[in-house]
């Protein structure tokens, strides 16, 4: 809630509306409203912070979630940090991890951080926005810098993140290093002296590290904003390279258009909410559409079609839409299929069904068998008891959901 205490003129309450609509959380908003009405009186932009470790080449469309709200806030006249964690790359992020994520040379990371700029800048504009490199301060720090830093946390503190909580409780490994991410992520808000720090809402505990250590540097405390975790095309986990559930914005058109439609009609509405410039009001009439009878399919035509023009063309959009429309008309498999890895083989037909996404529960891989709707390399599955063994293999579900599953 806004502070009556304060007179906050209607453009703030238009900014403050803008900065807070779609995010999950605002902390804190009190001291938000202060910066907004220092910056109104001194006419100085707040700087807003992103951090992106180049982990991998690709920034996909889960990175699109904050990267459109920066572009907001460009668009209001704020300072717009990228940050490129060329550094804690090296580390890894452990947000999220049930294991140890593998470290990555500093020729990998450097090949990835070079792609990351030319990608942001699809939708930030290059004019405005300042990029960095957290290897800056990091290797000036040394040695000596980071033990020092290490000092400003404890064990204690470190543990109270629920992913490091568990995988102590379940004895799994954490290596030294991991601890180190939070404190270096909290530390660049320090180093660039950061208004705001936007990320998902996975990265909470590391956005409230660097208000901590703003604090102990006697700098004013970043305001955090969360935004909500894009879901993979699987369904089942946010989008992620790793998991191979994901878009790249650099992906060609065709693949782009081909993968939007095989979500689910029930997923369409949560990237609607997410990555779709239309108004709630408009949205909500198109879900209202489909109450009334239109089929959940043209609705996702739609949903393509802007994604796919955003990131390639108009002209580009409506000749995947007919590429793919041609595609299924001759029942023919798509050459860009995703691939997921589903680990040891032998395994069941209803596993890898339910494993890869295809489906959401063991019962409706069953249902779908029993209704002939599932193909292996183009032949019809009649069997619930199928066991595949090593290999590559090409799995249908109806006529336009399509995978590449490899057993190992």
């Amino acid at each position: 809630m806004l502070n009556k205490e304060y007179y906050i003129s209607p453009d703030i309450r238009s900014e403050f509306s803008i900065i807070k609509k779609g995010c999950s959380e605002l902390l804190v908003e009190e001291e938000l409203i202060k910066k907004l009405l220092k910056n109104k009186k001194n006419g100085c932009p707040l700087r807003i912070k992103l951090g992106l470790d180049p982990t991998a080449p690709d920034i996909h469309l889960g990175h699109t979630v904050v990267l459109n709200k920066l572009k907001q806030l460009q668009d209001l006249g704020h300072k717009i940090i990228f940050l490129i964690g060329d550094f804690t790359a090296m580390i890894g992020d452990p947000s999220g991890r049930k294991a140890t994520r593998p470290s990555l040379d500093s020729e990998q990371v450097e090949y990835n951080a070079k792609t990351y700029c030319s990608q942001a800048y699809k939708i930030l504009n290059p004019d405005l926005t300042e990029i960095r490199y957290n290897s800056e301060w990091f290797d000036k720090l040394g040695s000596r810098g980071i033990v020092k830093l290490s000092a400003s946390c404890t064990l204690a503190r470190i543990l109270e993140r629920d992913d490091f909580t568990k995988r102590f409780k379940a004895r799994e490994p954490i290596s030294i290093h991991e601890f180190l991410y939070p404190i270096m992520q909290g530390y660049d808000s320090v180093a660039l002296k950061s208004d705001i720090e936007i990320g998902g809402t996975d990265q909470k505990f590391n956005l409230l590290m660097g208000r901590e250590l703003q604090r102990e540097n006697d700098q004013e405390q970043q305001s955090i904003l969360t935004m909500p975790l894009l879901v993979g095309i699987d369904g089942v986990e946010k989008m992620s390279k790793s998991k191979g559930n994901y878009i790249g914005i650099e992906e060609s058109s065709d693949s782009m258009f081909g993968k939007l439609m095989s979500i689910s009609d029930n997923l369409m509405w949560h990237y609607f909410d997410l990555l779709s410039f239309q108004s709630s009001i408009e949205i909500d009439k198109l879900k209202k559409s489909v109450e009334e009878g239109m089929n959940p399919r043209d609705i996702k035509v739609i949903l393509a079609k802007e994604i796919v023009t955003r990131f390639h063309s108009d002209k580009e959009a409506e000749q995947s839409l007919l590429n793919f429309e041609n595609l299924f008309r001759k029942g023919e498999t798509p050459n860009d299929l995703l691939e997921i890895n589903l680990g040891c083989a032998p395994m069941n037909i209803i596993r890898i069904l339910r494993d890869s996404g295809l489906v959401s529960s063991t019962s409706e891989a069953q249902r779908m068998i029993e209704q002939r709707g599932v193909k292996v390399n183009g032949n019809r599955i009649e069997s619930k008891s199928l066991q595949l063994s090593t290999g590559e293999y090409t799995i249908q579900i109806g006529k336009r959901k399509f995978i590449k599953v490899v057993l190992t």
